[in-house]
């Protein structure tokens, strides 16, 4: 197989490489999917990036999620996709169970961990659900209300109007 290669003076932006690191995460650990996140590693080594932060979230996205993550991933994927509303039954830091309706907009990797970043309805706000927190996820057939991730990173401190 031949070699491919971007041209310099147009690398991968953020957006592109946020995308195909979602995809890949939930894509398991066969073959293509090795080869997949073998090429993203290449992308990020071309960003000359030489930071500890940077690295730890690097090894995160691309590691495969464990199976039961990787469902509920693809069906945040969908959501985001199809611009749905999900429901999520979640389990916060103190251990404390909510079921949430996230009108989703945008996921991203912070060092060890993946975040769903969206309008959650229950508490009529900007959050961010950690995957591994998530217990499950529904799709729903309710349109999600359209916002710019733009607008959520980052996202504290952020009020919906």
């Amino acid at each position: 197989m031949a070699n491919v290669t971007k041209s310099p003076a147009n690398p991968l932006t953020t957006a592109e490489i946020a995308a195909l690191a979602l995809s890949l995460a939930h894509l398991g650990s066969g073959p293509q999917a090795t080869a997949a996140r073998l090429g993203l590693r290449h992308a990020f080594e071309q960003l000359h990036l030489d930071d500890e932060v940077v690295a730890t979230t690097l090894a995160t996205l691309t590691e495969p999620m464990p199976d039961a993550v990787a469902d509920r991933a693809r069906t945040i994927a969908a959501a985001i996709t199809s611009r749905m509303v999900v429901r999520l039954h979640y389990r916060d830091v103190s251990g404390r169970i909510t079921v949430r309706e996230v009108d989703p907009v945008t996921c991203m990797v912070h060092r060890d961990h993946w975040y769903l970043v969206g309008m959650c309805r229950l508490r009529r706000g900007i959050r961010a659900f950690r995957f591994d927190r998530i217990i499950a996820t529904e799709p729903t057939f309710v349109p999600a209300r359209p916002h710019l991730a733009t607008d959520f990173l980052p996202f504290q401190g952020k009020r919906a109007a």
